[in-house]
């Protein structure tokens, strides 16, 4: 099994495919701390910054759209018992 990144650098944009990418694969860290910030009630600027590394201050727009989409398809993976079976067992 291939290591998975631990802070990758993100898109702008997450994916939207209904299969799993290997953008997926290569970011479920990051889907897993975008979940357990949001379940945490952590404001959406502040995980821009952190887990996303764009400055909301800086970047708004694109700080908001990359929260967004992330965040979404970081749910639409658990809804689908996904997150953590990762790309290769569609």
């Amino acid at each position: 099994m291939p290591k998975v990144p631990i802070d990758p650098e993100v898109a702008d944009v997450a994916p939207s495919d209904v299969p799993l990418t290997v953008y997926d694969e290569q970011h479920v860290v990051t889907y897993m701390r975008l979940l357990q910030a949001d379940s945490e009630g952590a404001d959406w600027r502040e995980v821009a910054r952190i887990v996303l590394h764009i400055d909301p201050d800086r970047e708004p727009d694109r700080a908001l759209s990359a929260y967004q989409s992330h965040i979404l398809r970081a749910k639409w993976m658990t809804e689908q018992g996904r997150l953590l079976r990762g790309a290769r067992s569609n």
